[in-house]
């Protein structure tokens, strides 16, 4: 605006309000961006989706985080992002549970077939030369995740769930591709005669279909002209003429139209239904049979019929004019459609409980067929349909089943024993292995709400085994007792000594400590707060004797009491003693008086008055309500099993001679107890189960007048003991069914046939031309579904109860007036009794039919037929084998449960079957029947009965073997019967046939010891009264004793081992006061267990009293060594071998004991008391006794045989029927083994078998045209035969065989007759052999191919444009081969040979050969042979001509022709001498051949090395030319340069020129 900016102020405020506004501009954009770009700037982000969670089923809810986040990356709020565009933060999903696995599974395809690998741009790979053996190839199937009910596809996570999802494709080999194999040519055909041109052809077939992208079949045809063509003159060709008949149009009703028009004009056969054709005036109504539920429409159909020649062309109808010309019009059946009602509603779902699986129940619904199928419409749809269901919210849950059991009932051992000797007395207890049966059932489960214990407390007392049990139960009673109490636990104090402490310096008075511990009942140590208080005091006084005190020993143990009771004359005494160990010195404190040296008590306090209390036995165990409730034990299954109940008895003070007196005269402290707890059974009621439910009536209606019923049934699970309730008498009911519809008979009524309907008269005169209404027609009828009771009923009823419907349509015809005519046939003649008689019957002809002579040729219209009479003659034959040996049939008792070997008769006279064949006199099979009533003829057989092994009883035990310790009991027994025919098998005898058991045994060695009392006082040896210390003797009672004796009497001496006396005096002293008093001497110290000899024992004794004047005392300590046997023993266990199995005396098997006895033996051999061995811990055996079972002999426990099965076959003579037996319980121990035999068989009863069989078909029927569209029928019959593969099928009456299941379009089928000059198929080849598909010879596919083909044969050339194309068919087959395909050439002639491929069977084939492996047909040397004067001989190298020898390479090859010098005539020489010295030629040439100047190649190229030769020489030619110049060159500076270069120039030209 201002360019020079003149104004000062004016520029510079145009600069300022420049700058101002494009900040304003700045501020604004940016606070109008961030308004508008607020929602773009901040985005909503979702989490990944979590864990399906819910209920299982569709009803499961998926659930996600979701942040707001800015463009940039950080999280903002919530608000900050558009509410509208929030992605769902939750979803409904299909929550998986682990019962699904039931309702879903993958569902894979078959694997598709296996195609190449594609390349990666996605071209399939081509085929190549390269291809050995098979290409690399993908297969693909198609897998998919279902629900199995109703089959719809679901999302495959619900499949993995439980399994991984199966791979949908996988690599594959695909062989090379195979071409189509063919066989050879056919031979020529032969030429026609005749003039014009006539072809011949030839054929071949189809062997192997082209597979794996092969080339496809060649043509199957060759054709070509006759040799020797001769012209026909002009107008004189020969050709034949035949009349061809087209194909049937489709039904259809004349249209209005069309009857109406008047006048002839065209017809137009083609076969589309709009054709036009006009008649002459004539009314027609469409004939139309109503009839309800089906309305048929009968209409027409025409075919066109015309000459042809045999060149192909057409000619003139009348050239082809016969006596009976085809039909062009006929009736038909219009189609109809199936038509059926509209779908019913849906069922009832079958589902009526909630089983929590989410299983789905079923629905259905149905429709009726209004309308069946006619003239070839479409055929009826599924009149049932059936669609899974589910309805669980509103239904109540299901029950659940589960398998009970009653109790083992009793063990019957009788059983056994019956099985080991039948003739067994039932005397006597029987105890032992038995058998136990039970009852197994199927129970609704219902929870049982838990059962509660009364928590109560218990008084528990135990006791321990001190010796097992080797009675036959094996097992010592219980341990443990409890009865209930109201005391605690009670502890007690434990109290232990210490040693005498002086109160006062070292001698005198003192005080022993004592520790007290509190313990419980158990032995362990627990707080003294639970012991009783007070505890027991810390110390006590004792006494220490200073050194002239008297010593005294330690009170000795009380002695036994002297008497049993006490009366008032005498009391029992003990006594116990203490002696003086050293006489009190001066000062001293004195012993004391000899009566306090001993101490006296009565003992035995109670009377030996005649008084004693008297109990009365126990009584019965009661009940008692507060102990049984507390001591009531609940066992595993809920019910109570026992429980404590009281026992009391009447006790009462006697005297002696006097009898019953006051109880109080008796002391109450040796009152027995009038009451104590017993073990009480539980009183055990019935227990049945409920009654099943009704078995169901049937639901659906019952056919017959049978009476149904239905029942139900209970077990018993427990029998009543104890006085319990007993068990209800029934257990089974049955009722008869209320409301059992009887199922109404539905049947067929057809109604009577119409009258023949033929083509409508107009439309027959105007494409025939004739009025007479005659020929074939139709007839119809109308066919309903009724109930037994003539009621309608729907026809899908009918349908049900029947193998189809009555045809509604039928051909008839209506003679012409041409026709011949016939009476009905008569009915048979009358039979005579001989079987060779026929029987005959009759008709005639009627009217003008008498007259006419064609009706007159009886095989074309028999007035008379013949056949054979019945013949009630047959002859039976027997058939198969002997069926095995049956028993009569045991009689089965009315209770439930399986028959036991035991109940039927298993040996004896039984019966066994053989089959009859029975069939007439043609041979013809018949119903067994006709020959014997039973079908079987039949004779005695007996099967023999086993025998078991006998044995005596067993003998008694021996005596023991030992007298003294640990021997051997044995016992035997021995063989009585040897077993046979599979009876029981004898255990292991010895060589004398004994069985032997051995038992331990144990004598006692030590019955009678030695019993000694304390020693007496020690009596000084002196004279001296004064004297009261130094030696002397004392002295000790001994006596013998019986240790077995519980009273321990004393017997004779003589009894007791006297090495082992000991002794009754020995040696004393009293020290004097002056000397040293010691204690007794202590125990010797143990010797170390290995009795180790350089070990030492040591015996120790203490200071009583010390010596007044300080003399040394005696030791105090011995030692001596350990010597073994003599102060040192060792000891081991002495432990016997198992005895046998050892059963109570009544018992034959079952649960028994072995023992063995256990001894302490010391190392001299000497049996030593058990505690010797006890207190040194050794390791001792864990058990002297072990259960054992002596295995029941359990004969083979068989079912009852079950019915005979259904036979194998419904006739014939390979029928089986069987019937089986089973073993429910298998041989024990030496029982009678199972019989090899469980099933038996015999043959069925021979019947004869009737069947419907198809006939060939029949020629082509053209009905009077000589080629074109005809008709192809067969027939049926009837025919017998006896089921085996070699009988021939013998026709018989059609009634045998009974409906006819053809339909009428396996009678009738289209067919075709090539006409003269039509260039048509030929008919099928036979099926080639069954081939296939391999790899180096080996299959790889279990199925092969077979194929066949059809090819066309042209007869004249005019037509072969219209030949319709070859067709191969390939089928499956199994037993296929491997083929393989090599090429076969011929000898070589004149450089060629023949080539051709064969197939390993040797067929020659076309195809089937690797054409690259294709060997040459046509001899070529290679390389060609090029070398002047060579050619190519006939071994296929290169050879010289005439006059010419070879020079050959060390490879075998031409090099070059070398001309032979001398005349021609000796040419041939000089080439033989050649030949004949080539070899050695060729040596030398090879040497030297490196060096010889050959400038060309064999092929005529010129050699490398003549290049560089001439390169080398032009630069060393170069380099001699400019030395040369260089010597030769004189200075001459005044001269110019280019004149100088001209030599170089021309010497450079000429050495080129070289």
């Amino acid at each position: 605006m201002f360019p020079k900016c003149h104004l000062a102020v004016t520029c510079w405020t145009w600069r300022s309000m420049k700058k101002l506004f494009l900040l304003l501009s700045l501020l604004l954009s940016h606070v109008a961006h961030l308004e508008g770009k607020k929602d773009n700037q901040f985005i909503w982000k979702p989490g990944p989706w979590g864990r399906c969670t819910g209920d299982c089923g569709p009803g499961g809810v998926q659930s996600r985080a979701v942040w707001c986040f800015h463009i940039e990356g950080w999280t903002s709020h919530l608000s900050n992002c558009d509410e509208n565009s929030r992605p769902p933060k939750e979803r409904s999903c299909f929550r998986v549970c682990d019962w699904h696995s039931e309702l879903f599974r993958w569902e894979v395809s078959d694997w598709h077939h296996c195609v190449l690998v594609p390349f990666v741009q996605g071209e399939v790979k081509p085929r190549t030369a390269e291809c050995v053996t098979a290409q690399h190839g993908l297969q693909h199937r198609t897998v998919r995740c279902l629900q199995k009910l109703n089959r719809t596809m679901v999302a495959n996570e619900i499949c993995e769930h439980f399994a991984p999802q199966p791979p949908a494709e996988q690599a594959c080999l695909i062989p090379c591709p195979r071409d189509c194999v063919v066989s050879e040519f056919s031979p020529w055909s032969k030429c026609s005669k005749g003039c014009g041109k006539k072809l011949q052809h030839r054929t071949r077939v189809a062997i192997a279909p082209p597979l794996y992208g092969g080339l496809q079949c060649p043509n199957l045809t060759e054709s070509r002209v006759c040799d020797v063509p001769t012209s026909c003159p002009l107008g004189e060709e020969e050709y034949t003429y035949s009349l061809k008949v087209g194909p049937w149009s489709k039904c259809r009703l004349p249209h209005l139209k069309e009857i109406n028009l008047t006048g002839r004009t065209a017809v137009d056969f083609s076969s589309d239904s709009d054709e036009q054709i006009t008649y002459r005036h004539q009314s027609y109504k469409a004939h139309h049979h109503h009839s309800q539920p089906w309305d048929i429409e009968i209409g027409y159909q025409t075919r066109q019929v015309w000459c042809t020649r045999s060149d192909g062309k057409n000619a003139l109808i009348s050239l082809c004019t016969q006596d009976s010309f085809p039909l062009t019009v006929q009736s038909c059946v219009m189609p109809k459609d199936c038509e059926t009602t509209e779908w019913s509603p849906w069922s009832p779902c079958s589902k009526t409980c909630r089983s929590g699986t989410l299983s789905p129940g079923f629905r259905s619904r149905s429709r009726n067929v209004k309308h069946t199928t006619l003239g070839g419409g479409k055929e009826c749809p599924e009149l049932l349909e059936k669609e899974a269901c589910m309805v669980e919210e509103l239904l109540q849950p299901c029950p659940r089943y589960s398998w009970r059991t009653s109790e083992w009932k009793e063990c019957q051992v009788s059983l056994l024993l019956e099985q080991q000797d039948p003739h067994w007395p039932v005397t006597g207890p029987v105890c032992g292995g038995g058998i136990q049966t039970r009852e197994v059932y199927c129970a609704q489960s219902i929870p049982a709400a838990a059962a509660q214990r009364a928590k109560e407390g218990f008084r528990m007392r135990q006791r321990h085994v001190l010796m097992e049990s080797t009675g036959p139960a094996g097992r010592c009673p219980h341990l443990v007792e409890s009865v209930p109490c109201e005391d605690p636990v009670c502890y007690r104090w434990l109290v232990s000594e210490g040693i005498c402490i002086p109160d006062h310096g070292k001698c005198g008075l003192g005080h022993r400590i004592l520790k007290a511990v509190c313990q419980d009942s158990q032995g362990e140590d627990v707080p003294g707060s639970l012991c009783p208080v007070p505890p027991p005091p810390e110390r006590m006084t004792c006494n220490i004797p200073c050194r002239m005190d008297c010593v005294v020993s330690e009170w000795t143990v009380w002695s036994s009491c002297s008497q049993s009771c006490s009366n008032k004359n005498s009391d029992g005494k003990q006594m116990r003693s203490r002696t003086i160990l050293a006489l009190a010195g001066e000062g001293g404190k004195p012993c004391p008086p000899s009566q306090a040296l001993q101490e006296h008590r009565l003992c035995h306090d109670h009377s030996c008055m005649q008084l004693y209390w008297e109990t009365m036995p126990w009584g019965p165990c009661s009940e008692n309500t507060l102990v049984t409730a507390l001591n009531a034990t609940i066992g595993w299954n809920g019910e109570a099993t026992c429980g404590v109940g009281i026992q009391m008895r009447k006790v009462f003070c006697v005297k002696s001679h006097v009898g019953q007196v006051m109880n109080k005269r008796c002391p109450d402290s040796t009152r027995p107890e009038t009451v104590r707890p017993c073990f009480l059974p539980c009183k055990k009621d019935c227990i049945v189960t409920a009654f099943s439910e009704w078995t169901p009536c049937p639901s659906l209606c019952q056919s017959g007048n049978a009476t149904i019923k239905q029942s139900r049934y209970r077990i018993i699970i427990q029998e009543a003991a104890n006085g319990g309730q007993e068990c209800p008498d029934t257990l089974f009911e049955e009722r008869e069914c209320e409301d059992v519809s009887l199922c109404p008979i539905y049947r067929w009524k057809p109604q009577k046939w119409s009258p023949c309907i033929l083509v409508p008269a107009s439309v027959r005169q105007g494409i025939t031309g004739t009025s007479e209404a005659c020929g074939k027609g139709l007839q119809t009828r109308a066919v309903s579904c009724i109930s037994d009771d003539n009621q309608p009923a729907e026809m899908t009823e009918c349908l049900k109860q029947t193998n189809g419907m009555p045809a509604l349509v039928q051909e008839c015809t209506v003679p012409c007036r041409e026709d011949c005519t016939f009476t009905v046939w008569s009915k048979f003649t009358p039979c005579s009794l001989n079987c060779e008689a026929t029987q005959s019957r009759r008709r005639q002809l009627t009217g003008k039919s008498r007259k006419k002579e064609k009706c007159r040729d009886a095989e074309l219209y028999p007035l008379e037929e013949t056949e054979l009479c019945p013949c009630d003659v047959f002859i039976s034959q027997p058939h198969g084998n002997w069926s095995d040996c049956i028993l009569p049939e045991a009689r089965m008792e009315p209770q439930r449960g399986l028959r036991v070997q035991g109940d039927s008769k298993e040996c004896g006279k039984g019966v066994r079957f053989r089959a009859v064949v029975c069939s007439d006199k043609n041979g013809r099979p018949v119903d067994p029947s006709h020959c014997n009533s039973s079908g079987y003829i039949q004779e005695e057989c007996v099967v023999p009965c086993p025998f078991d092994c006998k044995l005596s009883d067993w003998s008694s035990w021996g005596s023991c073997s030992s007298s003294c310790g640990i021997g051997v009991r044995i016992r035997s027994k021995w063989l009585k019967e040897k077993p046979y025919n599979g009876g029981r098998p004898c255990p292991r005898l010895d060589l004398k046939n004994q069985v032997h058991e051995a038992v331990p045994c144990y004598s006692e060695c030590n019955q009678y010891s030695w019993v000694v009392e304390h020693w007496s006082p020690c009596k000084i040896n002196s004279e001296l009264r004064s004297l009261r210390c130094g030696g002397g003797t004392q002295s000790r009672k001994i006596r013998c004793v019986n240790t077995a004796d519980s009273e321990g009497g004393t017997v004779d001496s003589s009894l007791c081992n006297q090495d082992e006396i000991p002794a009754d005096t020995q040696p004393c002293s009293l020290p004097c006061p002056s000397e040293c008093v010691m204690s007794e001497w202590g125990a010797w110290s143990k010797c170390p267990k290995s009795c180790d000899p350089h070990a030492t024992q040591r015996r120790t004794r203490h200071l009583l009293r010390p010596s007044p004047n300080s003399r040394t005392c005696a030791e105090d300590s011995q030692v001596q060594p350990c010597l073994l046997n003599e102060n040192c023993f060792q000891f081991q266990y002495n432990l016997t071998e198992w005895s046998t199995c050892q059963l109570s005396e009544n018992a034959t098997c079952g649960q028994g004991v072995r023992t063995r006895l256990l001894s302490c033996v010391r190392s001299d051999g000497k049996t030593v008391d058990m505690d010797q061995c006890e207190q040194r811990n050794l390791e001792k055996p864990q058990r002297m006794s072990i259960p054992c079972m002596v295995e029941c002999v359990v004969n083979c426990q068989l079912t009852g045989w079950t019915a005979w099965t259904e036979c194998s076959q419904t006739c014939g003579q390979e029928g089986r029927m069987s019937r089986t037996r089973f073993i429910i319980m298998p041989t024990q121990g030496e029982g009678r083994p199972c019989p090899t035999e469980l099933t038996q068989q015999k043959t069925c009863p021979v019947t004869p078998c009737y069947s419907w069989v198809l006939g060939n078909w029949s020629a082509c029927k053209l009905e009077g045209g000589d080629c074109g569209e005809g008709v192809q029928l067969r027939s049926y019959s009837c025919v017998v035969h006896n089921g085996s593969v070699s009988h021939r099928a013998t026709r018989v009456e059609d009634m045998l065989c009974g409906e006819i299941p053809f339909q009428t379009s396996l009678l009738k089928q289209l067919c075709s007759v090539p006409c003269p000059g039509d260039c048509h198929l030929t008919e099928w080849s036979e099926w080639s052999k069954c081939e296939l598909a391999c790899i180096d010879g080996r299959s790889f596919e279990t199925t092969g191919r077979q194929t066949r083909s059809r090819t066309f044969i042209i007869q004249s050339l005019e037509n072969q444009d219209s030949c319709p194309q070859q067709v191969l068919e390939t089928r499956p087959c199994s037993g296929g081969k491997c083929y393989h395909y090599t090429w076969k050439t011929s000898l070589w002639n004149n450089n060629e040979r023949t080539v051709w491929c064969q197939r390993s069977d040797g067929i020659n084939v076309t195809g089937g050969c690797s054409p690259q492996a294709r060997p040459a047909a046509i001899r070529q040397c290679i390389p060609a042979c090029r070398k002047p004067f060579s050619y190519c001989t006939q071994g296929g190298v290169c050879g010289c001509e005439k006059g010419y020898t070879e020079i050959m390479r060390s490879n075998g090859f031409l090099d070059y022709c070398m001309k032979v010098p001398g005349s021609e005539d000796k040419k041939a020489d000089v080439k033989n001498l050649s030949g004949r010295n080539r070899p050695v030629n060729s040596k030398i040439h090879d040497i030297f051949k490196g060096w010889s100047l050959q400038p060309l190649d064999p092929d005529g190229r010129v050699k490398m090395w003549v290049y560089g030769v001439s390169g080398g020489g032009f630069l060393i030619m170069i380099f001699l030319v400019f030395t040369a110049y260089l010597i030769c060159k004189k200075p001459k500076p005044h001269q110019s340069t280019p004149p100088q270069q001209k030599p170089l120039t021309l010497a450079y030209d000429g050495d080129l020129d070289m």
